[in-house]
């Protein structure tokens, strides 16, 4: 049977090195499960990883759609999935890397069947983030769904409005409609996560954020003045940037918060992974991924 490799992790734990290695150890490409490198238009404040980077291994889902055209789970995972049909033809194996944990379900277990929401519902909840805050509506759902609640990404507001509108539309709790079987794939799925001590963790956050501020991730932010509304840039390394060029805080301030937040995200993105319950951890090496997956089998 094909074996689908995924490699998760929080952001900074060195994922793209990795599967560099990993890929070309295994003659295989690397498919990209990260809900905004694929972009064109957002590179420095996702760290998408350059063309050095990928050491000549095809990454796909990396420039690969549109701002203007936005990828929610349920798309990324019909896509991607016609992908690993056309790599699964000629490769025994294919890596699935990234740290948005939805899309890696999606993609391995199949989504949940929800409702459809009236559009203008979903605005409205987005102009109500706006308005009154993240903690506001984190307060709505923890009311209406305690359950998703306990273990969802409340820090996420993609995650909070989602739930929020299928609650409100449908009367009924958003995990109410949450899968219990995952759904049959042609291929297995052998799923690792990297960690790393959080000191050190934290000082690659660190260290990264000094490089995106070297990068121009300012400049690149001031160009997405247009977009600011989509639910892409309500994000770490985006939200912190927009209110500096609006004159709320100074620089230091925007510089603080992007450290911050992106080592809460990468706490918050640990969490996750771990309550999945699924996953092999280990350390971003690679003959102690390679092992797990031959352990797999």
């Amino acid at each position: 049977m094909k074996t689908l490799l995924v490699v998760a992790g929080p952001t900074a734990v060195g994922k793209t090195a990795l599967c560099v290695q990993l890929a070309n150890q295994l003659k295989t490409d690397v498919v990209s499960a990260d809900s905004r490198q694929l972009y064109r238009e957002l590179s420095i404040g996702t760290a998408k990883p350059s063309l050095d980077e990928m050491g000549g291994v095809r990454h796909h889902f990396i420039n690969s759609h549109t701002i203007t055209d936005p990828v929610n789970a349920g798309r990324y995972e019909r896509e991607c999935l016609t992908l690993l049909q056309e790599l699964f033809q000629d490769k025994d194996t294919v890596i699935l890397s990234g740290g948005t944990g939805l899309y890696i379900n999606a993609v391995c277990f199949g989504l949940d069947d929800m409702p459809t929401v009236d559009p203008a519902l979903r605005e409205q909840l987005f102009s109500r983030l706006r308005k009154e805050g993240l903690e506001v509506l984190q307060a709505e759902l923890r009311r209406l769904d305690p359950t998703y609640a306990q273990t969802a990404d409340l820090q996420n507001p993609v995650r909070v409005t989602r739930a929020l509108e299928v609650c409100l539309a449908t009367g009924q709790p958003y995990s109410s409609f949450r899968r219990q079987q995952p759904t049959e794939r042609p291929f297995r799925s052998v799923l690792v996560a990297l960690e790393r001590p959080r000191e050190e963790l934290y000082a690659r956050i660190d260290t990264r954020m000094d490089a995106m501020l070297t990068a121009g991730i300012v400049e690149e932010v001031r160009s997405l003045i247009p977009h600011r509304h989509l639910p892409a840039l309500q994000t770490v390394g985006y939200q912190e940037v927009f209110p500096y060029l609006d004159g709320t805080y100074d620089y230091e301030e925007m510089v603080r918060l992007l450290k911050r937040n992106s080592r809460r995200y990468a706490k918050r993105q640990l969490t996750w992974f771990r309550n999945q319950g699924n996953y092999e951890w280990c350390k971003p090496e690679m003959d102690e991924v390679l092992r797990r997956m031959m352990h797999d089998e």
